[in-house]
């Protein structure tokens, strides 16, 4: 296996992850939070999806599915279309109401456009430097490591809220 089958193995499970997450879910599941300020699964999974398009897309060179493809017209949230979700306030993560089918069919289109980009990289394009701001500077391959560690604890954190949800 070589790196770039190793990281479209790991991304894969965030697709997968989040359809067992989000089955039979309705919008009381989607939006329930365990304290007034804790995180919503809709909003953990918005979020997800979200930070991934953005990075792996500026990554790439890419336009974001998320206004590509019209997710963010779908959506109609109450954001700038360039709000992933970072820094967001209680009221704001109240705010990402959807449709588990809209969630999962977000991330499905995200995970597309990843995988498609980790089929263009050799082992050398991991080593780009791809932000200099940070000592030492961020390669394309500690990136592409961080979004997806990223995601699967957003994904671990909604599974959690599920739990709560379901003892309730």
């Amino acid at each position: 296996m070589n790196t770039t089958e190793l990281l479209t193995d790991a991304y894969g499970r965030l697709p997968d992850g989040v359809a067992r997450l989000l089955d039979g879910l309705d919008e009381a599941g989607l939006t329930a939070r365990p304290d007034a300020e804790a995180n919503t699964i809709a909003w953990l999974v918005w979020h997800l999806a979200r930070g991934q398009d953005a990075q792996v897309a500026a990554a790439a060179g890419t336009e974001q599915c998320w206004t590509a493809d019209g997710w963010a017209d779908r959506f109609d949230l109450p954001f700038d279309t360039r709000a992933t979700g970072y820094g967001h306030s209680s009221e704001e993560v109240a705010a990402v109401r959807a449709r588990a089918a809209d969630l999962q069919g977000y991330l499905d289109a995200v995970h597309g456009g990843t995988v498609a980009f980790l089929g263009t990289l050799t082992e050398d394009d991991l080593d780009r430097v791809v932000d200099s701001s940070w000592d030492p500077p961020v390669t394309l391959g500690v990136r592409l490591v961080s979004i997806v560690a990223d995601g699967l604890q957003h994904l671990g954190q909604a599974s959690y809220v599920r739990g709560l949800y379901e003892r309730t």
